[in-house]
């Protein structure tokens, strides 16, 4: 299928037959993790690991959902380190609806304040751990306005780690699995690097080699690119 992909600054328009899905890319808290809003023309949307940090953050997210008029569908996570989480509660109680993640990864949101001091994040009272709404699975299908995604359990560098996949868009979400010449670590807690790099090769390398990745952190690349450069991987 065909399509034309338009940038500006943290935003991507993707073009197919006659709608547009729109990707904004918001890079947030000290670790810099992505967090991204997907809508397209029916104003429905769906945010990827909201992480928000700071009021700021918070505030910065919410508004932009506000100030283009969109209803949140869905709260999914690729994964639930602490980092990934910092906002789910926010925007949970914003706009009513429930963060959905795999269900191998539930053990992560035990010890969230011990794990914030462990990195040298301020302990400032606020419980950052979800209310889990539902547990996704592999090869679900999460719909929002005209648009789809495929969840792909991807374990390794966490047990429950979730990719989300639009044929359409010609895009993969990957969380903290794949990077531009990079993976995620895998000497956390569930983390294995033989899991890891099976399912990126098997999973990932599989899709279209112009699918365009959008990693948990860092710049964009392509599965063509990470196949023929990541040193983790060959």
């Amino acid at each position: 299928m065909t399509h034309l992909t338009l940038k500006s600054k943290k935003n991507t328009y993707i073009c197919l037959k006659n709608y547009i899905m729109q990707i904004k890319t918001f890079q947030l808290n000290p670790l810099g993790v992505n967090t991204y809003v997907l809508s397209d023309e029916t104003k429905e949307c769906v945010i990827i690991d909201a992480a928000c940090f700071t009021p700021a953050e918070t505030d910065l997210l919410i508004n932009y959902i506000i100030d283009n008029g969109l209803t949140v569908k869905h709260l999914i996570n690729t994964h639930v380190h602490f980092d990934h989480i910092f906002g789910i509660n926010a925007l949970a109680e914003k706009f009513d609806v429930k963060v959905a993640f795999h269900k191998d990864d539930e053990f992560l949101l035990d010890g969230i304040p011990e794990k914030l001091a462990m990195f040298g994040f301020p302990n400032d009272g606020v419980d950052y751990t979800p209310e889990v709404g539902r547990y996704l699975t592999d090869g679900e299908i999460i719909t929002f306005g005209n648009q789809q995604l495929r969840a792909i359990h991807l374990p390794g560098h966490s047990p429950g780690s979730l990719c989300y996949y639009s044929e359409a868009a010609n895009a993969v979400f990957t969380g903290d699995v794949l990077f531009l010449e990079s993976i995620g670590r895998t000497d956390l807690p569930g983390g294995d690097y033989d899991k890891l790099a099976h399912g990126i090769r098997t999973k990932l390398f599989t899709l279209p080699p112009d699918t365009v990745v959008y990693p948990g952190h860092g710049p964009t690349t392509t599965v063509a690119f990470e196949e023929e450069n990541n040193t983790f991987l060959i």
